[in-house]
């Protein structure tokens, strides 16, 4: 199941007596059940439970009825529901939805793209830990991507993957240090960036790490 996810939570007291009609369920018990049909391919009720979580603010349920709408495997009858629910999402703190949220104005999809609107929920996920909007981040720096190129701004979210154990992030990390990009010039942390993506099996990164083994311990960049 892609891009799903549900998490228990407190749900608040309910004051007084509630309307017949009142639905007493709580949000994340709906979002818990609206899995489990998920799983068991009932889209429709996924969907609907996925609604009633939605809209009563649990942001996972926001978050995993935008992807539903997004992948065509249920309907709304308005056009930017997709869009609404996964900026709700976004805007509750869910790391997912920003990056997810940002993706959308990178590539344009569905949306007017609009870098400095990706580069902002890149970095709201980015400092909440999300390694793959870290990656993303660093990326438009580096590249000058929407933004002036920052090799110093990029060194600091490439390194913030490669210490999750991001292997990209890692051999770029190790690639900076061995030529002095955002960086100080320093080959035993080119060594050790390497050697770590290395152990993830990256074969460029191996290469690398045994050529600057193989140089005196005095050899500059």
């Amino acid at each position: 199941m892609r891009h799903l996810a549900c998490r228990t939570m407190l749900a608040a007291s309910l004051l007084g007596a509630a309307p017949a009609h009142a639905d007493t369920t709580p949000p994340a018990a709906l979002a818990q059940n609206a899995v489990g049909a998920y799983e068991a391919g009932r889209l429709d009720e996924a969907a609907q439970l996925f609604e009633r979580a939605a809209r009563a603010g649990n942001r996972l349920a926001q978050f995993n009825l935008a992807m539903m709408l997004f992948r065509k495997e249920t309907v709304a009858p308005e056009p930017d529901a997709a869009w609404r629910w996964l900026r709700r999402a976004a805007g509750a703190g869910l790391a997912q939805a920003q990056y997810n949220f940002a993706l959308l104005y990178d590539r344009g999809s569905g949306v007017e793209k609009s870098l400095p609107t990706a580069a902002e929920w890149y970095r709201r996920a980015a400092e909440q830990g999300h390694t793959e909007a870290q990656v993303s981040l660093a990326t438009m720096y580096y590249v000058g991507h929407g933004m002036p190129r920052d090799f110093a701004a990029a060194a600091r979210w490439y390194l913030a993957a490669a210490r999750a154990g991001h292997a990209g992030a890692q051999y770029i990390v190790a690639s900076m240090y061995e030529a002095g990009e955002g960086v100080p010039a320093d080959l035993r942390q080119a060594e050790h960036w390497y050697a770590q993506a290395a152990l993830q099996g990256d074969a460029a990164a191996q290469a690398r790490y045994e050529t600057l083994q193989a140089r005196p311990r005095d050899a500059t960049p």
